[in-house]
């Protein structure tokens, strides 16, 4: 169903700009561009916070593991994952900002 929903939206918004011609923005599409670049800053904001977090949760589990190879491997996996998914972000931003560019 969500599927459904997204296909029809981005066909609208597709089609609606096309119709309209490259002179003028649907106020739509508008609302949603500014929508978006809205959450990405917020996602981009609160990445670091909880890379942060997720690090030193990592880093306390593989501290405090007294010999457990488990949570030594569960604490190194963490931090691991925390790292990666903030490169990331970070990357998608840098990318999004690019095309950006090349488009303005």
């Amino acid at each position: 169903m969500k599927k459904i929903m997204l296909f029809t939206l981005l066909f609208l918004i597709i089609f609606s700009t096309i119709s309209l011609g490259a002179t003028a923005t649907p106020k739509v599409v508008t609302k949603i561009q500014k929508a978006l670049q809205s959450i990405s800053s917020w996602i981009v904001k609160i990445a670091a916070p909880a890379a942060a977090v997720a690090i030193g949760s990592g880093l306390l589990m593989k501290k405090f593991s007294f010999g457990d190879e488990e949570r030594i491997a569960t604490g190194k996996k963490l931090i691991r994952s925390a790292l990666f998914s903030y490169a990331f972000i970070l990357l998608i931003d840098l990318v999004l900002d690019a095309i950006k560019g090349i488009l303005a």
